[in-house]
């Protein structure tokens, strides 16, 4: 894995140097190409100049900043590296908070730091402080031509970085129409705990996948195999909004599958169980 980033995580006078990793693959979607209807040709896309509509090559492509309607200055390379601030080069830690005082919404892009040659110790000191502290730096990091927010935080025997949005990117929720006061009554907000926590489970994110994915490729394996013919659609049912009126009924019927679900879980634990032992 190659490193997108190098310099150094700062914290006092301490100076660890790291390379930043990407942590996450793309998105491995089902793509789709743009086709005129008529014979299937493929729709190609052309940076074409507005004042002639010829078509540009990169290498006479600049990035240029709009100060005035209508007039740009020419930004290079040379110029993103005058911008000299200590984010630069450097995941610079302001201060260390509890990481349960943050919210979850500021969270964003997460990227793995590992050690540079002679940060070994450093590296392990600060990851090893944080696990036992409970906290993660908050941190000020340039990459990619912009500052970023971030949070240097301990996961298993690594470092990550998580990018963060800045207060003001986040929207406001008093512009959703999110209700504030609503009489709930003591029977519901039982049996809605009581939901809960039958359907509690340990986290194992490898029993979940992407469905949409799996059907829609099956989909396009019928499709090829019926010659590219309109297949016939299968509307699934809309579940209906449930009424307050039902909201007891409803809750009961839930708990009755989540006890069902729950003694079909507790068998599959001991059949797990019984297999580890035997190996």
């Amino acid at each position: 894995m190659r490193a997108i980033w190098k310099g150094a995580i700062s914290f006092g006078l301490v100076n660890i140097p790291v390379g930043l990793y990407t942590a996450t693959r793309g998105r491995n979607e089902v793509k789709f190409h743009m086709l005129r209807d008529s014979d299937m040709s493929p729709i190609r896309y052309k940076r074409v100049a507005e004042t002639d509509q010829k078509e540009v090559p990169w290498e006479h492509i600049v990035k240029g900043y709009e100060y005035e309607k209508g007039q740009y200055v020419v930004i290079t390379d040379k110029d993103f590296e005058r911008v000299n601030i200590k984010s630069n080069q450097m995941v610079d830690i302001r201060e260390f908070v509890n990481l349960d005082e943050i919210d979850p919404m500021f969270f964003a892009d997460p990227y793995y730091l590992a050690p540079e040659k002679g940060g070994e110790k450093a590296y392990a000191l600060l990851r090893d402080a944080l696990k036992e502290s409970g906290k993660v730096g908050i941190a000020k990091v340039s990459i990619r031509t912009r500052e970023h927010l971030a949070a240097v935080k301990p996961n298993g025997n690594t470092l990550v970085l998580e990018l963060m949005h800045f207060p003001d990117e986040l929207a406001d929720t008093k512009e959703l129409p999110v209700p504030d006061k609503v009489e709930v009554g003591k029977k519901e907000m039982t049996m809605a705990g009581s939901l809960i926590n039958g359907m509690t489970d340990k986290w194992e994110p490898e029993k979940y996948h992407d469905e949409y994915k799996q059907a829609l490729l099956k989909l396009i394996e019928e499709k090829v195999a019926a010659g590219g013919k309109e297949l016939p659609v299968e509307k699934g049912a809309r579940p209906k909004p449930t009424k307050v009126i039902d909201l007891v009924s409803v809750l009961q019927q839930s708990l009755n599958q989540a006890k069902k679900g729950g003694g079909k879980k507790e068998k599959e634990h001991a059949h797990h169980a019984k297999r580890r032992k035997a190996a």
